[in-house]
């Protein structure tokens, strides 16, 4: 299955549903089905899309904004998996196995997330293989970049852990809306990369000195993606 073209953003409805590789391909009584059902929710900043435990009631697709998947041990230290943007959908293994969610998703800034109800993503999975295509693909790419992070806590430096957040941003399957520019503090950038964000500031005043990145009042812009993604080579 092709990815789709770039998208705009922030996106419409609409415009998420033409971009994303899998709606498409859907027989047109299906995906006139599927625009009827879905709808839109904004989630403020600091506020959580769904909450560790929860049953799962939808399938997300992110239409602005940034979110992250984290989950709180019983200590009380949170650990992040990573960064969800515009263009990306997600939550399809929690209902897949019709289990509660194992993890938070939490708004770092203002977005605006597509809601696909249960019922609309079953029928999916059991009427349309090519969504079953899609949803293969996409798992296989989750597993292959959770598969990173894990070693990438272990064995990499905080300047790659920083750069393997950012080049996250930008995976073609699973942050297809990503653009060379991103509105992103550091305390966000931060909490995607799992550092402080003292080590996070130390390590992107490297990164700006190895003429990786730019950085900008209220955000930075990628210079070289190719370059932050060898030195999270490790991790890959």
């Amino acid at each position: 299955m092709k990815l789709a073209s770039p998208i705009p953003v922030p996106l419409t409805l609409d415009d998420l549903l033409d971009a994303s590789p899998w709606y498409p391909q859907l027989p047109t009584e299906v995906r006139e089905r599927v625009r009827g059902e879905v709808r839109e929710q904004a989630v403020a900043a600091g506020a959580l899309l769904s909450r560790q435990g929860e049953r799962p009631l939808h399938w997300y697709g992110v239409l602005e904004g940034l979110l992250k998947w984290s989950s709180l041990s019983a200590d009380g230290r949170s650990v992040t998996f990573g960064g969800l943007s515009p263009g990306s959908w997600f939550g399809e293994a929690t209902l897949l196995r019709g289990e509660r969610r194992g993890n938070d998703v939490v708004a770092l800034r203002p977005s605006r997330v597509a809601l696909l109800p249960l019922d609309t993503f079953d029928w999916l999975c059991h009427s349309q293989l090519s969504f079953n295509h899609f949803l293969l693909h996409q798992l296989s790419e989750r597993l292959h970049w959770f598969m990173g992070n894990y070693l990438a806590h272990r064995v990499l430096d905080a300047d790659a852990q920083v750069a393997r957040a950012l080049a996250g941003l930008f995976h073609p399957w699973l942050h297809p809306g990503g653009e060379r520019h991103l509105q992103i503090s550091q305390e966000e950038l931060a909490q995607l990369a799992g550092v402080s964000r003292q080590r996070c500031n130390a390590a992107l005043q490297r990164l700006k000195q190895a003429q990786l990145l730019r950085l900008e009042y209220g955000g930075l812009t990628i210079l070289d993606l190719e370059g932050l993604r060898q030195r999270t080579a490790l991790a890959a």
